[in-house]
């Protein structure tokens, strides 16, 4: 069930408007995560289980084999019904015993369905290993089984620097390695669209956009998120701000068009300055990328920038203060051996905030484990 309360009149404002413009199915997935949760049937074990411990320390072993299965496109190959692991394997030009062997081990954690000796069918989890369905996870399982996952090999290194472990290991930053290495930029871009496809409805029925005539996307990718808000936002107009490899990439598929329409597509570097005189910045998935002095530089811009009586809203995760279990203080272990970025508490942004020239004016919880947290200018 949804743990947050979340505010009445956005999401009805949400639910109303997507049902008019036949949105339902994309909205179906996180509908049924939040409210219905997939549910690992327990099964009488044939063994006794290891310590819990030591269950923890082998977590890799599962989340590999998940990987391996989203590189070989097993989801894809299943989406018509069930499948033997001979026909798999010649499909996937893989070794097919070992092929049922990663299958039945993600049978067991429920990724996957054993319908027969050595046929596979889809289960609940596994839809979203599949590559054109509202909901997929198929891009980021790849990009935290790859850099991800090599970097948090040498988490070791950032516990004992404070320094990013992907620096170290792949001799660059994070995201001047993405610049230099195209494969694994689309597989990090993919990854992000699937976090965006996540988002974006856990927002609109979140926060109320009323009241805002431009936005500006920061940081925005390929502009999901910016474009769907502004389908369910008729009266707004708005621009995504990013990399320029990006822009070429969506300009391409956009046949030239990524500045016409409501929704245009500028290349740029937000350390530097973003689209001036908008009524709202949106900052999904940013602010946590960096440490405090680059964050500050990124609001900052922004706060020249925007219209008055503008605002800024930042999409990420609050730590709670307390010792309540939370995704979000596993997800900054990630981006100390990422970025040296951070997850940060409700007093840490406000603090961030404040001193790049805003006040903090609410915190908004969504279906999302991320927040909105909206700032005006001081």
């Amino acid at each position: 069930m949804v743990a947050r309360r979340l505010p009445l009149w956005p999401l009805l404002q949400v639910l109303r408007r997507a049902r008019k413009m036949g949105l339902w199915a994309e909205i179906k997935p996180l509908l049924m995560d939040r409210l219905f949760p997939v549910r690992i049937k327990g099964t009488k074990e044939k063994d006794p289980s290891p310590p819990i411990l030591y269950q923890m320390a082998t977590g890799y072993w599962i989340s590999q084999a998940i990987y391996v299965a989203a590189k070989l496109g097993i989801a894809d190959l299943l989406k018509d019904g069930p499948q033997s692991c001979v026909v798999l394997a010649a499909m996937t030009g893989t070794h097919a015993p070992s092929l049922f062997r990663l299958m039945r081990a993600l049978a067991t954690v429920g990724v996957f369905s054993r319908v027969g000796r050595d046929y596979f069918a889809l289960s609940r989890l596994a839809e979203s290993l599949q590559t054109d369905v509202q909901g997929s996870l198929r891009g980021m399982v790849m990009t935290l089984g790859e850099i991800h996952y090599q970097a948090c090999g040498n988490l070791l290194h950032s516990v004992q620097t404070g320094s990013p472990a992907f620096d170290n290991l792949f001799g660059t930053s994070l995201f001047d390695y993405l610049k230099q290495n195209a494969d694994a930029a689309d597989t990090f871009n993919q990854g992000m669209t699937n976090v965006s496809s996540m988002l974006v409805y856990a927002v609109l029925m979140a926060y109320d956009f009323g009241g805002i005539s431009t936005i500006v996307d920061i940081g925005g990718g390929e502009g999901k998120l910016l474009r769907k808000i502004l389908a369910l936002n008729p009266e707004m107009t708005g621009a995504v701000l990013d990399m320029p490899r990006t822009i070429e990439s969506v300009n391409q598929e956009l046949n030239g068009n990524a500045r016409g329409g409501r929704c245009s597509y500028i290349a740029g570097d937000f350390f530097h300055s973003v689209p001036e005189r908008a009524d709202a910045y949106l900052l999904c998935g940013v602010i946590h990328d960096w440490d405090d002095s680059r964050a500050i530089t990124i609001l900052k811009n922004c706060r020249r920038a925007m219209a008055e009586k503008g605002r800024v809203l930042v999409v990420d995760m609050v730590v709670p203060d307390t010792d309540a279990t939370s995704f979000s203080k596993l997800l900054d272990l990630n981006m100390l051996v990422m970025t040296g970025g951070r997850e940060r508490t409700e007093s840490e942004f406000r603090t961030l905030l404040d001193a790049s020239g805003y006040k903090l004016t609410k915190i908004v919880p969504t279906m999302a484990p991320q927040s909105v947290i909206e700032a005006i200018a001081n």
